[in-house]
């Protein structure tokens, strides 16, 4: 185990993934944030079968860190109930694991409110 996860939301549109990306990647909550898009979705809400258009961002960043990245997406997030799923990242070459070590926060350097 790496130590590290990744992150995924979905967002509807490309201009909040970039937002939402530059501000965990400028709080150095996350290495880096991968953008794909559009996709289609296709879900229940509210009692109604939805489809609509999304971008899906991939966060890359350390399991310490899950919580302060998951209140920073729900600060940012134009969605009521945003998708947030992560997975561990069980291996990794070695030097993109310590760059992605490289760019992150300390969590024990996060203030606490």
């Amino acid at each position: 185990m790496t130590g590290f996860i990744q992150i995924i939301t979905s967002v509807a549109s490309q201009a909040e993934a970039e937002r939402i990306g530059r501000a965990l990647v400028e709080r150095r909550l996350a290495a880096c944030m991968h953008v794909s898009g559009p996709i289609t979705s296709v879900y229940r809400w509210q009692d109604k079968i939805e489809t609509s258009s999304e971008w899906v961002c991939a966060v890359k960043t350390s399991a310490g860190l899950y919580a302060n990245v998951e209140a920073a997406i729900r600060e940012l997030h134009s969605y009521e109930v945003p998708e947030i799923l992560a997975a561990p990242i069980v291996a990794g070459s070695t030097a993109y694991l310590d760059w992605l070590r490289s760019e992150l926060i300390d969590p024990s350097e996060i203030e606490t409110a």
